[in-house]
């Protein structure tokens, strides 16, 4: 078959799951809803239960959004550090993004006994978290930056990256240690990530910020094509490559850095959808990749949320401990197939 016609078949294929998986997602739940009330409640028809309109409205379409949200950030970010560091096992957290919002979220939470109490239930309040988060991230893309426009080597970048992780996890290891059970607990809950509880002025300011680095990331195909072939070959191809590099690491600083801030840092999203889009379209065209990754991202999170929800109980599963169930054997066999190729 003609690449570009399976091309297409596929993403149309793709496409279609999305939209199926959303409609399934919102169905989910602790109260079941039936497929054809969430679609009246989707094209602007109210459904049949004021309970379930209620439910669809305030708690399940807010949490599929977010999904479709955090899950095309995570993989673009994974799929622009796997190439601009040419390395299998490079994610969206690589350069230590999310150990920055984790001390700025331990800073708050496990040091809120310290502060008066008006200034602690604020920061305590969702919004101080998220400002929190986003502060902790955004200090550490600082430092990251600073550290880039010196160095000329892009391997550096990706150990001084690693650095700040190792740091500021180090801090974070020392507040956890002074710290009461409670504020441990409030703590872990966080690291384990969430979709859920997100008000729709919350969403709408994660997709601003997702859609600044998805279009941040969709100007830098070229450039990511070039980089296929390492440095040296990009700029003897007339590419930018500092200013390309800078746009890049900015991308998946908006992308990696609003999502930790509003749901957590969520683990293997990043890492493993990337290697699954090359390997279910068997390119490495990057106009292609994109897309395919933007879109596996949203349904392999929805699929992880839609498992997350336990369908017909009252808890929900970490969905950390949920998508990790998908990435980890992908890594595993990336390990293995790079040792074989070593070997």
């Amino acid at each position: 078959m003609n690449p570009n016609k399976r091309n297409s078949i596929l993403f149309i294929s793709l496409a279609l799951a999305v939209v199926a998986l959303f409609v399934v997602n919102i169905s989910l739940g602790s109260v079941s809803i039936p497929l054809k009330e969430v679609f009246k409640s989707l094209t602007g028809t109210i459904a049949s239960k004021e309970s379930w309109q209620y439910i669809i409205v305030n708690y399940r379409l807010p949490k599929a959004i977010t999904a479709v949200l955090v899950g095309m950030g995570l993989a673009t970010s994974g799929l622009l550090m796997q190439t601009l560091f040419r390395n299998p096992l490079a994610g969206p957290y690589v350069l230590g993004l999310s150990s920055g919002a984790s001390l700025g979220v331990a800073m708050i939470i496990l040091g809120a006994s310290f502060l008066p109490a008006s200034i602690a239930s604020f920061l305590l309040s969702s919004y101080g978290i998220v400002l929190a988060s986003s502060l902790g991230s955004f200090l550490v893309l600082l430092s990251v930056l600073m550290v880039s426009f010196r160095l000329k080597d892009t391997m550096a970048i990706l150990i001084v990256g690693l650095m700040f992780g190792s740091l500021t996890s180090a801090i974070v290891n020392t507040l956890t240690y002074f710290s009461t059970a409670e504020e441990l607990q409030k703590f872990t809950f966080w690291s384990l990530g969430s979709l859920g509880n997100l008000s729709w002025t919350s969403i709408l300011i994660l997709a601003i910020a997702v859609l600044t680095g998805l279009a941040l990331s969709l100007l830098s195909i070229k450039s990511l094509d070039a980089l296929l072939l390492g440095e040296n070959y990009a700029k003897s191809m007339g590419l930018n490559y500092k200013k390309s590099r800078l746009i890049i690491i900015l991308a998946t600083s908006i992308l990696a850095g609003s999502i930790t801030a509003f749901a957590g840092p969520i683990a293997f999203i990043g890492l493993a959808v990337p290697h699954i889009a090359k390997l279910v379209f068997q390119t490495s065209n990057h106009t292609v990749l994109f897309w395919s990754t933007l879109l596996l991202g949203a349904i392999i999170m929805l699929i992880c949320d839609s498992i997350s929800q336990v369908p017909g109980h009252d808890f929900n599963l970490p969905i950390n401990a949920v998508t990790s169930i998908f990435g980890a054997p992908i890594v595993i066999w990336l390990l293995v197939r790079k040792k074989k190729m070593m070997g």
